[in-house]
């Protein structure tokens, strides 16, 4: 294809595309993995304009479909690697084959008349995303089988017996640059990737070590290994974050980048002793996941129009709240990344860094240093800031400087830990802030829980129980006069094929926001609490998050039991 094609196509909707051909360029990669690996355009999307391009079929695949293994047999895994192509089905003699790039060189000759040589066949072609190339290259691996070849394998170089198993702790740091451990270790990033797992977990137990990884807020175990694998494990990982092998009496935490199914993604390690040995936590930081637009996020139409108003205003702030785990930073960058144009200096403080985005200053805090939340808000107002983001708000003197900032013409996101928005208001009174500066102030106030969501696939209504039933009851009472008589729905996923038997293929979120209006105003300066908040928002048509939940578990979207629970 060529970049004249491309811009075309692309340019009113991402006016930065010509720059992005340019660093692809640069950066010596192919344009369509740039555009995937930075998360600029959308696998799916880029794979729509292809098939304009190349007057070619496309192949997009359901969730969790699998290429059968007697197909995957007809082309190498080495080949379609080395030219990014996949057998999808063998019929009739004809072979339907992926393809990410049919423009490679001599693609006919090397790729297309081989093909039909070997087969006998006839080829039609599809063209596939380059996001799920990565995805279903990995359908030539069976989980289970790597493992107990990358374990036999290392029994094998280290000398160990095959078929006695050890029951004492293999004490000696051996193996860790072998490369049955390293191949081993690189198997569980990609299955963990595949999976959208978020945390994988390295547990040395008493006679053996667990993997876990923690799918859409759930921990699932995923298997188990022999006892004198966990240490070259635990190796391997302090080798990629430059951690000491020598220290196994204090934490230690660290962060190592990897190209994982075409796409650099980063982990945040860390590693605690136990009386077991060494556990080891790590965080998958993958873009595709973690960062999302807000039109991704799981908000109500009102409250979508909500938020969109108070992101066009000029200055202010934004607190986004909830416990840990619920979501806030994701909503914090999905929030960034609509207002993130050329013409705004975008500044962000965080602790950690947790996803990169393109066009945005990102500084990360180290109080070991004391380059804290504070200290660094006051050098970023030296900056020209535009928009500033503030990880946390987490003391007097950081929830000064932030008001401050959005005071003085900034626009100013940032988070804080309360379980409810109303609770934001007292939580910046007992830090100190001066009730006269919130309502000038703080524009929009958020508060987020996740739950999972059912699988459409299985979904099947069900009678709520009695308990469930007088709960969301209660909730609809106080809600507002149009929601007073919504119908109570409870639905269930009973688990299939395409959830994986667990009922549930992602999570979403729940959200309650308020505005500052003259009657929280009058609230705020008068030092009320929380309750006087919650009387006055009530009156304001104020969607509570077990009222947002009951609206989207009545639509099938999520369980009603997991509202209550989460909210």
């Amino acid at each position: 294809m060529k970049d004249e094609e491309v811009i075309s196509f692309f340019k009113e909707k991402y006016p930065s595309i010509q720059d992005w051909i340019l660093e692809a360029k640069i950066s010596n990669y192919p344009l369509e993995d740039y555009l995937f690996n930075k998360n600029l355009i959308p696998a799916e999307e880029f794979l729509d304009f292809k098939a304009k391009i190349y007057n070619l079929p496309i192949k997009k695949f359901t969730l969790d479909e699998k290429i059968p293994p007697e197909v995957l047999k007809l082309i190498p895994e080495a080949t379609a690697r080395n030219f990014r192509i996949l057998p999808l089905e063998f019929k009739n003699k004809i072979l339907y084959l992926g393809v990410v790039d049919p423009d490679i060189s001599d693609f006919q000759s090397r790729v297309i008349a081989p093909l039909k040589h070997n087969l006998k066949a006839d080829i039609q072609l599809f063209l596939i995303s380059v996001k799920d190339f990565y995805l279903h290259l990995e359908d030539y691996y069976d989980f289970e089988m790597e493992v107990k070849k990358h374990i036999l394998n290392f029994r094998s170089s280290s000398g160990k017996k095959i078929e006695v198993e050890k029951p004492f702790v293999f004490q000696e740091v051996v193996g860790v640059q072998e490369a049955p451990i390293i191949q081993l270790f690189e198997l569980l990033l990609r299955k963990a990737v595949a999976l959208n797992a978020s945390d994988i977990h390295l547990e040395p137990l008493s006679d053996k070590a667990r993997v876990r990884f923690r799918l859409y807020g759930d921990l699932k175990t995923m298997l188990y290994l022999p006892r004198d694998i966990h240490l070259p494990l635990v190796n391997r990982v302090k080798i990629l974050t430059n951690l000491r092998l020598d220290e196994t009496r204090i934490t230690q935490d660290g962060r190592f980048r990897a190209i994982v199914q075409g796409r650099e993604i980063d982990f945040r390690v860390g590693i605690l002793p136990t009386i077991n040995g060494e556990k080891v936590a790590i965080r998958i930081l993958d873009p595709l996941i973690g960062l999302k637009k807000i039109t991704e996020l799981g908000l109500s139409d009102f409250h979508y129009e909500i938020m969109r108003a108070n992101l066009k205003k000029p200055y202010g702030m934004i607190l986004v709240t909830g416990p840990t785990g619920s979501g806030k930073t994701t909503t914090l960058y999905a929030l960034i990344q609509e207002i993130n144009k050329e013409n705004i200096n975008i500044i962000s403080l965080e602790d950690p860094v947790e996803y990169k985005i393109q066009g945005i200053n990102q500084s990360q805090v180290r109080p070991e240093i004391s380059y804290t939340f504070a200290r660094g808000l006051r050098e970023i107002l030296r900056q020209d800031p535009d928009v500033i983001l503030v990880g946390e708000i987490r003391d007097e003197e950081t929830a000064e400087l932030a008001i401050h900032a959005a005071l003085t013409g900034h626009l100013v996101f940032s988070t804080l830990h309360t379980n409810t928005a109303a609770g934001a208001i007292p939580r910046l009174l007992d830090m100190g802030v001066k009730a006269y500066f919130i309502p000038s102030t703080v524009n929009l106030v958020i508060a987020q829980r996740l739950v999972r969501l059912l699988c459409p696939n299985c979904l099947e209504e069900k009678d709520c129980s009695e308990e469930l039933r007088l709960e969301a009851e209660k909730v609809l009472q106080e809600a507002p006069e149009n929601y007073k008589n919504l119908t109570i729905k409870c639905f269930n996923s009973k688990g299939c094929e395409k959830c994986h038997h667990r009922g549930f293929i992602g999570r979403t979120a729940i959200f309650e926001m308020f505005e500052i209006t003259k009657e929280i105003a009058k609230v705020i300066l008068e030092h009320k609490g929380e309750p006087e908040i919650l009387e006055v928002l009530k009156k304001q048509n104020f969607i509570t998050l077990r009222l947002d939940g009951i609206i989207k578990a009545s639509k099938g979207l999520v369980s009603l039991e997991e509202v209550f629970k989460s909210a």
